[in-house]
């Protein structure tokens, strides 16, 4: 076979079809965000983010800074190990206790990132679970479906936030096989919410576990930031929840949290944790500062959620269509690949402004996409930038309008 001749033909069809990747070379400035520098064919220029996951600016937080630094001189850069192999140190175990705290829940664990938390746990839970079904919405993170699909056990997709057609498959189902319900809070391409309540009325009706994927809601929702679950009053109702340190909370890592036994459980026998070095004692120490500092401020938040309705405003003012959600997600759909591209191009040469085109497969063909990630740090000049910049390319690439 001509190994080269194939990758290269792989590779010239993902550029055709307008899906080729090109990473951004940025360089975040402390003290100055959403700021940033671009690097781009050898010259630096300045930009504004408005697609960053850090979305309250914590990853520059002083508080953050300073515990990092205090963890780093105490205890040097690595973990020096897995968790089980002299890998644990103090900073995981409070880390830990802390997001119990948290979620209200008996346990957490901690993982490498989001993505190993939900392939892990869910490989782990429903492969050892004898017969289980995996119930799980079809606009599940990639990282929930591959966590089922490493499983092998049997899965069944409900329609996306359908009550209807997963009481249906609940009813089909034998009363006694195990059930694990999958779902997230906040479906981070469309900005909107799961019906917690309802699913969760479901899976206490048929005997299923419930597990809430809380990414994109953990430190922005919620009376101490433990996302849409305790926003609702509901925290205490989802059998497991998983989240992140690498979105509000301005680091990296993932964790998940439940029952003592489940979390053990998942401990004992998952290999995404078990053969991982653990995280360097500086994250979790950064992580801790953040999580202890947004269960009490709840100016980040509310700042947050007024620039949110600030830009959102300001788009319906100026006729440019987005997914209007109750989250702060705002996504303007483009419909074409090569389209979503030449606007995220133009937005950044000709306006400093930096929002990452999203192609398939994270949207379905047709759904492409810039996804606005308002900050409490976006000002009311940038978004008078970001409308114009908008206006611009609605005009030069021919997009329609709304009154």
């Amino acid at each position: 076979m001509n190994y080269e001749a194939f990758f290269n033909a792989a590779l010239v069809q993902l550029k055709s079809e307008g899906k080729y990747r090109v990473f951004a070379d940025l360089e975040r400035c402390v003290g100055k965000f959403p700021f940033a520098n671009m690097y781009f064919d050898g010259d630096k220029f300045p930009i504004v983010s408005w697609c960053s996951n850090d979305y309250l600016g914590m990853g520059q937080h002083p508080k953050i800074l300073s515990a990092m630094h205090e963890a780093l001189d105490k205890m040097g850069a690595g973990a020096g190990g897995t968790r089980n192999i002299g890998g644990t140190n103090h900073y995981h175990v409070m880390l830990e206790g802390l997001l119990g705290k948290l979620h209200q829940k008996e346990s957490a664990l901690l993982f490498s990132s989001a993505y190993v938390a939900n392939e892990a746990a869910l490989s782990t839970l429903a492969s050892r679970l004898p017969n289980c079904m995996v119930i799980s919405d079809e606009n599940n993170h990639a990282s929930i479906i591959h966590g089922v699909r490493s499983s092998r056990s049997d899965k069944v997709i409900f329609r996306h936030n359908d009550l209807e057609h997963l009481e249906q498959i609940l009813q089909q189902a034998d009363p006694a096989r195990p059930k694990l319900i999958v779902f997230q809070s906040i479906y981070s391409m469309d900005g909107d919410f799961a019906p917690i309540r309802e699913i969760c009325d479901l899976a206490d009706q048929y005997g299923a576990l419930t597990y809430i994927d809380e990414v994109h809601a953990v430190g922005l929702y919620g009376e101490s930031g433990a996302g849409i679950s305790q926003m609702q009053g509901l925290a205490h109702r989802p059998t497991i929840v998983e989240g992140t340190f690498g979105k509000a909370y301005g680091l990296m890592g993932g964790y998940i949290a439940g029952p003592t036994n489940i979390i053990d459980f998942i401990r004992s026998f998952a290999p995404g944790f078990i053969f991982t070095t653990a995280l360097p004692p500086a994250i979790c120490a950064g992580a801790i500062a953040s999580i202890q500092h947004l269960m009490d401020s709840e100016e980040e938040r509310t700042k947050h959620q007024e620039r949110v309705t600030a830009v959102k405003d300001a788009l319906i003012k100026a006729g440019i269509s987005f997914l209007d959600t109750p989250s702060h997600i705002v996504p303007i759909i483009i419909g074409e690949a090569h389209l979503c591209k030449q606007a995220s191009h133009h937005l950044l040469t000709k306006h400093g402004i930096y929002i990452q085109p999203i192609n398939y497969p994270t949207v379905p063909v047709g759904t492409e996409r810039l996804r606005i990630t308002v900050t409490p740090h976006h000002t009311d000049e940038m978004i008078d930038q970001l409308i114009v910049g908008l206006q611009d390319i609605w005009a030069i690439l021919g997009l329609q309008r709304v009154a």
